[in-house]
């Protein structure tokens, strides 16, 4: 029978229990995840830390409906995603979840504007592209191609047309990762504006420990697993950590 994912704050917006991801099987098989326990509190912003291979990416492309466990829970607001069909994970990302990679995945031949505006025509209740582009500080971008901005910008108007949507939750991976650190700084910001500003509840998988410090939350993977969890009582602004 059909289900509709929760629309209901419950405790935690992600309540994740004994999560395993396994690809392939036998002597090749790879463990990417060993039993991973979390809770992540709604409207958080969250940095998750870890090196190459620690499973922090394979974390979030399961808890984003990209990817499916091996065994173990999700629960977003009470809704088990490890159980949803594929009709209701593709629901489930079209509603709730706004995604941030670190490559830009803009149209080329398309402006800012009509790149945010491609994703209006899919959300429910969307914000104006403009409005978008503005909250990211690109109000007087919006008629410029992707060739005609910078790489911080170009990211920007992905988290502007990720943002349009009014997601429950922001899932950023490596959102940093191709910028210097100038630019890196405008593109954290950015983040954490709209963190506050809609309170999308933010994860931000970084191998940059500074970024931990604009933190509420930090989570650091090791091995496929959770080696710690750190609630920091006084993130600082993007602009004040030391790359």
């Amino acid at each position: 029978m059909h289900r509709t994912i929760s629309e209901a704050p419950d405790t935690a917006c992600f309540d994740v229990r004994g999560l395993r991801r396994t690809y392939g099987k036998g002597p090749a098989a790879v463990e990417a995840l060993r039993g991973v326990d979390l809770q992540i509190p709604e409207r958080e912003l969250v940095v998750i830390l870890g090196a190459s291979g620690s499973g922090k990416s394979t974390f979030l492309n399961i808890i984003g409906g990209l990817d499916q466990a091996t065994a173990g829970e999700v629960l977003f607001r009470g809704s088990d995603l490890s159980r949803a069909s594929s009709a209701e994970l593709t629901e489930y990302r079209r509603r709730h979840v706004g995604f941030v990679f670190q490559f830009y995945n803009l149209m080329p031949s398309l402006t800012a504007w009509e790149n945010v505006a491609l994703i209006t025509e899919i959300a429910e209740a969307p914000l104006a592209p403009a409005d978008a582009l503005a909250l990211v500080g690109l109000g007087d971008r919006m008629d410029h191609f992707p060739a005609q901005l910078s790489g911080g910008e170009q990211q920007r108007v992905a988290i502007a047309r990720a943002v349009a949507k009014q997601p429950t939750v922001m899932l950023c991976d490596e959102p940093t990762g191709a910028l210097d650190s100038a630019t890196g700084v405008k593109v954290l910001e950015a983040l954490v504006d709209v963190n506050h500003s809609i309170g999308a509840t933010t994860l931000i998988i970084t191998h940059n420990a500074s970024v931990a410090e604009i933190a509420d939350r930090v989570v650091v993977f090791a091995d496929g697993k959770v080696r710690e969890t750190r609630v920091n009582p006084a993130p600082i602004s993007p602009r004040n950590i030391t790359w």
